[in-house]
């Protein structure tokens, strides 16, 4: 009892000085916010930072921030003791943790957009983002663990700064939005400049239990700038601009990429089965369409096994369109040689088949004319094929073109190998195991 009476005691100091710390100025709130910064750029070397990809780092995330949600009361217990959405079973998604002495003691979730879009969407209106060109990620899925939520950031600043570079470096994505309590959003504002999306907030937040919610959003290419006007001169533990852009952390590990992919799939058949069938009943709770759109994006047959079954004829048609599991963003160009003078235009090929790939040009391409393509597909791995436009779609400073191959080399065979028949994003370390002569 006595137990209670103190939280409750405590509750209601939390709520009083929340509501007085409202009536502060805005500029006055923010740098209060700013004062408490502190990052620390040597952390203890037992914290790891990682993409989560092991049963058992993926179980601890989801029941790391199962606790977390429950604790905040945007979601009800689940028996299983997880949250396990399933934007989590989607290959587009990336979930981050860190990792203490070997426990997982925070985590985040990194949503792309895909045939399932984002949980946001559904009520903020993400217009103006888009127009401004370039990938979106939802931030989603935060949680750290109790006892490190009053050490000054120990966890949570390593963490944001490890999505920051993740996302400007390996996942390709301009936007970063989110979806927080209206009590956490000036924290997001004064910290990070984000800025509110055109709906500010919406008083009933499905995704979250019912909970009121503020959308949000970040331009990570005018972030750099915006940093160094606010942080350039603090001191470095307060300095987030020579954190995120100039601070190496040792304790980050970037996942190996062969290959110029800009996401990092790990849901085998098996961590599907036992996280969204046997654990949870995410998949049993999915409506047809969404079965559907299962199936499209995870067409192999060792996934089929694992996969809600789909009756209607209605989704066994959106079935039949395939989306990728891997997404790309591999440098080239395009040479054509026309009355002995030759042309270079500069590519970026997002998609490859056997016969063929699409990629974005920033310049107008002649179509129908033969040319040589030339690849980079990784690190050391390039490709220099034979080929041409057949069509194409330029507006403004955009180009979006599709080409056909006269034939493929090794390595692009390689890659659509690993491509087609690839699980996880290990599998592109030995993408010769793929490779059908």
């Amino acid at each position: 009892m006595r137990n209670s009476r103190a939280s409750g005691a405590k509750r209601l100091l939390h709520q009083t000085l929340r509501k007085i710390f409202s009536f502060f100025p805005r500029a006055l709130r923010f740098a209060v916010y700013r004062s408490f910064v502190d990052c620390d750029p040597k952390p203890d070397k037992r914290l790891v930072l990682k993409i989560a990809e092991t049963k058992e780092e993926l179980e601890s995330c989801f029941k790391l921030l199962h606790d977390a949600y429950v604790g905040s009361g945007f979601m009800k217990p689940d028996p299983s003791g997880m949250r396990a959405t399933i934007y989590h079973a989607l290959p587009t998604t990336t979930t981050l943790c860190a990792k203490f002495d070997g426990e997982v003691v925070g985590t985040l979730s990194l949503i792309r957009e895909s045939v399932f879009g984002f949980p946001l969407q559904s009520i903020f209106d993400l217009h103006d983002v888009r127009e401004k060109k370039g990938r979106v990620a939802e931030v989603s899925a935060l949680a750290v663990h109790p006892k490190f939520r009053k050490t000054g950031g120990t966890i949570l600043f390593p963490l944001m700064k490890f999505m920051y570079e993740y996302c400007t470096t390996y996942f390709d994505t301009r936007h970063l939005v989110i979806a927080v309590n209206p009590n956490r959003i000036e924290m997001y504002e004064s910290l990070l400049f984000f800025e509110r999306l055109t709906e500010n907030s919406v008083d009933n937040y499905d995704f979250a239990n019912g909970a009121p919610a503020v959308g949000a959003s970040l331009d990570l290419h005018a972030a750099p700038e915006i940093f160094k006007r606010v942080y350039g001169k603090k001191p470095r533990r307060k300095n987030l601009y020579l954190y995120f852009l100039r601070t190496r952390l040792r304790n980050i590990v970037m996942p190996g990429r062969r290959y110029f992919t800009t996401n990092d799939p790990v849901m085998t058949p098996d961590l599907l089965d036992y996280f969204f069938n046997e654990c949870t009943h995410t998949f049993q709770d999915l409506d047809d369409r969404e079965k559907g759109l299962l199936h499209s994006i995870y067409n192999l047959p060792e996934y089929q096994r694992v996969l809600p079954p789909v009756f209607s004829e209605s989704t066994f048609r959106v079935r039949q369109r395939k989306h990728q599991r891997y997404s790309l963003k591999c440098p080239g160009s395009f040479s054509v040689t026309t009355d002995g003078k030759t042309a270079v235009y500069a590519l970026s090929v997002v998609e490859f088949s056997d016969d063929g790939f699409l990629a974005n040009s920033k310049t107008p391409l002649p179509e129908n004319v033969w040319g040589a393509a030339s690849v980079r597909l990784g690190s050391e791995e390039k490709s220099v094929v034979k080929a041409m436009v057949v069509r194409g779609n330029h507006k403004g400073s955009y180009g979006f073109y599709g080409f056909k191959l006269a034939e493929s080399d090794l390595a692009w065979r390689k890659l659509v190998g690993v491509l087609k028949s690839g699980t996880t994003h290990e599998d592109l370390d030995n993408a010769t195991r793929f490779l059908q002569d």
